[in-house]
């Protein structure tokens, strides 16, 4: 196994039953492009009220992003809840979670869900309608998935919080910030947040979901430390016994790599 594998394991495996004998997996089972990956741009408003549009371009890159690794774009669902008048769709949350069930039905082999949004201590916005839960997020996963290998990332402040509830044997979480720090750049002329821009650009990179949690939080602090943005958000990530193996061999496939339209 490569020196940065390792390396990255050893960030991620704190959670890992000590001891337990290790197989490599039959990865051929769960190939990428049997994945089911939904993203959700779950609010539009900076902390003023007044629209903006970094959670859109992260929705939108990310969908591309993630194809360009080996996912197909055809089980790809990403959504927002950006209303009509601010150039989106009016939809309710019902809706997206019922196309993410929906898409996750279709592709059986996995599941990627990524939540990008503002979050308080308490969970994340949705929209207008109020607040998504540590323990509602954590049912609706295992509602859309079961026990199939499934990475969410939670992507907004204070987003640590979801770590206890989501973190489960068959899970990958990866999270924005500490469940007591924020996270940044969800402001007015901010391209992405921090977070979504350091997925994006690591994934150029990362080898696997365990090198790509272990890029990204490089890249979120040292954009932080150039930008003096403190407190530092520290991301957290927590990987299941049961998919520790899984996830350091199954590899991304750049040969997927879709043509810029």
């Amino acid at each position: 196994m490569p020196f940065k594998h390792l390396f990255a394991g050893a960030l991620l495996l704190a959670a890992a039953l000590a001891g337990r004998a290790h197989a490599e997996p039959a990865v051929e089972d769960v190939p990428l492009k049997d994945w089911a990956v939904g993203i959700l741009a779950a609010d539009w408003r900076d902390s003023e009220g007044a629209p903006i549009d970094a959670f859109e371009n992260a929705r939108r890159d990310l969908a591309r992003a993630f194809a360009g690794v080996g996912f197909d774009p055809g089980n790809i669902t990403h959504m927002s809840l950006r209303p009509r008048e601010h150039g989106g769709f009016s939809l309710r949350s019902d809706e997206v979670f019922s196309a993410f069930e929906k898409q996750a039905a279709a592709a059986p082999a996995g599941c990627l869900f990524y939540f990008t949004s503002h979050g308080l201590p308490e969970g994340i916005v949705l929209g207008g309608e109020g607040l998504l839960s540590p323990d509602k997020l954590n049912g609706l996963i295992g509602q859309w998935c079961g026990e199939r290998p499934t990475v969410v990332v939670v992507s907004a402040c204070y987003s640590g919080v979801f770590l206890p509830a989501l973190a489960a044997s068959n899970r990958l979480v990866m999270t924005a910030a500490r469940p007591d720090r924020s996270s940044f750049g969800c402001g007015a002329g901010m391209i992405y947040p921090v977070f979504d821009n350091c997925v994006l650009d690591s994934l150029v990179d990362a080898d696997d979901f365990v090198h790509l949690a272990t890029l990204t939080r490089q890249c979120v602090a040292t954009r932080e430390r150039q930008q003096r943005l403190w407190p530092p958000s520290e991301p957290q990530a927590r990987i299941g016994a049961g998919v520790d193996d899984l996830f350091v061999f199954l590899n991304f496939d750049r040969s997927a790599l879709q043509a810029e339209p």
